[in-house]
């Protein structure tokens, strides 16, 4: 059996969804490496997050992602208009997004692509 190794790098995970937060985490949960997984459940709060602004000011409250998983559907300011100013901004754009959503709508697919998102994901209904 293989030991957990210290954590490697963080994962933003802006999601509303407390059922797919869940899942995310299990199944992290069931990989050899330990991933942080911080999560934002608006858009607004996730710019903080990655801007290390309000209550996110503290660098150890707040690490750069390796990655961040978008849900599109958020209240506020949705996954579309967060995903522009991500790959907007000169000091984010570097970080991968990979859109995690219900929808199989293919324009949203293309949308999500022509705006700098790097992978689609449809959730499964029912984990």
């Amino acid at each position: 059996m293989t030991e957990r190794t210290q954590t490697m790098f963080s994962i933003l995970l802006v999601e509303d969804s407390d059922e797919d937060y869940m899942a995310f985490t299990r199944a992290l949960n069931d990989t050899a490496v330990t991933v942080a997984l911080p999560r934002c459940t608006r858009g607004e709060e996730a710019l903080d997050y990655l801007h290390a602004r309000g209550r996110f000011a503290d660098p150890g409250q707040a690490p750069r992602p390796a990655l961040v998983l978008l849900d599109l559907n958020l209240p506020g300011m949705d996954g579309r208009e967060l995903l522009t100013l991500i790959k907007g901004d000169e000091h984010l754009k570097s970080i991968p997004v990979v859109i995690v959503t219900t929808s199989h709508n293919p324009r949203d697919v293309e949308w999500c692509y022509q705006h700098g998102a790097n992978s689609y994901q449809v959730k499964a209904i029912g984990y």
